[in-house]
C-alpha cells in the first residue's frame, strides 16, 4: 500500500492468530525464495489483499520482499484472511503469468490440513459439490452448494481423531472460493472456528499446508503448523 493513501481501515491494529500484523517480521515467513518466485507462510487473520475497508495487508510486506527488484512481487492465487499457509508471489511480469496458468489450469498440487468439528464417515473420500455463490443485504455473501454452480472437487483422507475432533487432509481438484470451507461442513464436519459454515468461534483451524509447483525445476514448500492449531491437532493424535 502506498504511504499516502487513506482508507478506512489505516492505523486500524489487525491481530493474527498469533499476535499483531505488525510486529510480523515478514522475512521470517519465506519458505522458499528464487530469481521467479517467493513462498510465504502467511498467518491466519492477514488479508492477501486490503481490499475496499483497508487495513493490514500481505501488500504491506511486499517491499520488503521485493529483494532489489524494481516490481514488487505479487500473489499469484488466494488464500481467504482466516486461513494460514503457503501463499506463492511471482516475481516478475512472465513468472507471474506462468503461476496463474498453473492455478487456473489445476496443475499446482495444494495439501491443506484442517481440524474439524466432529469427523466425516469413514477414512477417506472426495466431496463433488457445485459452489454457487449467494448473497443478501443483512448476511453478506456466502458460498452455497447448488447444482447450477462451479464444479467444484476435494479429495479427503483422515489423519486422525479426538473427542468431537477430527484431523483431515484435503487436497483441493478445483479452486473454487471456500471450496474447502463449504465442503467440509457437506460432510457434516465444519471447520473449527469457521463462524461463517458452522464451525463456531474462534481461530479458524484451516492450514495450506503444502504446495508443489511443475515448474522447470520444480519447487515445492511445506508450511509447520501454526499455534492456534497445535493443541487440537495433537488432540487428534
Amino acid at each position: 500500500m502506498c504511504g499516502t493513501c487513506h482508507s478506512p481501515g489505516k492505523g486500524r491494529a489487525i491481530r493474527t492468530a498469533s499476535g499483531p500484523a505488525s510486529a510480523i517480521d515478514p522475512l521470517s515467513r519465506l519458505l522458499h525464495r528464487d530469481e521467479r518466485l517467493l513462498i510465504l507462510d502467511k498467518p491466519a487473520g492477514l488479508a492477501v489483499h486490503a481490499g475496499p475497508r483497508g487495513g493490514p495487508s500481505v501488500e504491506d510486506w511486499l517491499p520488503a520482499l521485493a529483494f532489489g527488484k524494481r516490481r514488487l512481487p505479487q500473489p499469484a492465487h488466494r488464500l481467504d484472511q482466516d486461513t494460514a499457509g503457503c501463499l506463492v508471489l511471482g516475481r516478475t511480469r512472465p513468472a507471474l503469468a506462468a503461476l496463474g496458468a498453473l492455478f487456473a489450469g489445476g496443475r499446482a498440487r495444494k495439501t491443506y490440513w484442517a481440524v474439524v468439528r466432529g469427523g466425516p464417515e469413514g477414512d477417506s473420500g472426495e466431496v463433488d459439490a457445485p459452489l454457487l455463490k449467494r448473497s443478501t443485504a443483512r448476511d453478506g455473501w456466502w458460498m452455497a452448494i447448488d447444482p447450477a454452480g462451479q464444479a467444484a472437487r476435494t479429495a479427503w483422507r483422515v489423519m486422525g481423531r479426538g473427542v468431537g475432533l477430527a484431523w483431515l487432509e484435503l487436497a483441493p481438484r478445483t479452486g473454487r472460493t471456500h471450496q474447502i470451507r463449504v465442503h467440509c461442513a457437506h460432510l457434516g464436519c465444519p471447520i473449527l472456528g469457521d463462524g461463517r459454515y458452522g464451525g463456531g468461534e474462534g481461530a479458524m483451524h484451516l492450514l495450506a499446508r503444502a504446495i508443489a509447483l511443475p515448474l522447470e525445476p520444480p519447487v515445492a514448500a511445506t508450511a509447520p503448523v501454526p499455534g492456534h492449531m497445535r493443541a487440537a491437532m495433537e488432540a487428534c493424535g
